[in-house]
């Protein structure tokens, strides 16, 4: 596999230096944008896959030549890469507890996105799917709630495993040990249920109202994918505000 990252920009160019894709002989993982940026960059990829080529950089402006008005350039570099090296964790610390449709659903919105380092959790092995993008770090829990201590505490969270019971150990560890913000998936009857345990686990009104549930967007329905897309946008969304207010 070739990794593409960004090194440099000059003058008008679609995407920011650091911002890095991959390419198989088959394949493509994130985007370095620009339409026939990306194509070249994907064809010079393919030949360094072909001819055993390890590193290489090239300087790429985007005018005329590649059809494309701009007007800046890029710097690419290439390298060959382990299939298996995931991606640099640049971004905010989010950590997505269950490997189910949602989950997986999460990590292909998130995942290609340069804001946040997934690290994913389930119970076992065989509850990931087959394919491994590099996306996110995988982590294996029989008991998830015992690796809530090795959580940073500015992590992200979002709660979406296959048991209510893991579920509210997780939320009673999270409520303990701190967090950026929290999300459980779920409805209004299951999280009226969730408040009164946790309360009498110890925690306070105020403590319990910082876990949101449900997550997403309900006007966009409760298909996983539709659940993805209004999580992401709540996160980014949180995410410029904050940007704004640090500012």
């Amino acid at each position: 596999m070739i990794r593409v990252t960004i090194l440099r920009t000059a003058g008008s160019v679609p995407r920011e230096a650091g911002t890095e894709m991959r390419v198989s002989a088959d394949g493509i993982w994130g985007t370095i944008g620009g339409g026939a940026l990306e194509w070249q960059a994907m064809k010079h990829a393919r030949e360094m896959l072909e001819n055993g080529a390890r590193r290489a950089e090239r300087t790429m402006p985007l005018g005329p030549s590649l059809g494309q008005c701009c007007g800046g350039s890029v710097t690419l570099l290439f390298e060959a890469i382990d299939p298996e090296t995931p991606y640099e964790e640049t971004g905010a610390p989010l950590w997505i507890w269950g490997a189910g449709h949602v989950g997986r659903a999460l990590v292909g919105v998130l995942g290609p996105l340069p804001d946040y380092a997934l690290t994913w959790i389930d119970t076992s092995e065989d509850r990931f799917p087959a394919e491994h993008d590099g996306h996110a770090r995988r982590l294996v829990a029989v008991e998830p709630d015992r690796l809530v201590r090795h959580a940073p505490a500015a992590a992200h969270h979002l709660i979406l495993t296959y048991s209510h019971d893991i579920d509210l150990a997780l939320c009673h560890a999270l409520l303990s040990h701190g967090f950026a913000s929290a999300g459980l998936i779920g409805s209004a009857t299951k999280w009226a249920r969730f408040r009164k345990r946790l309360a009498a686990l110890g925690h306070s009104n105020a403590q319990i109202s910082r876990i949101a549930c449900p997550i997403g967007d309900p006007a966009l329905g409760k298909h996983p994918q539709a659940i993805a897309v209004g999580v992401a946008a709540g996160l980014l969304r949180g995410a410029e505000r904050r940007g704004a207010r640090a500012g």
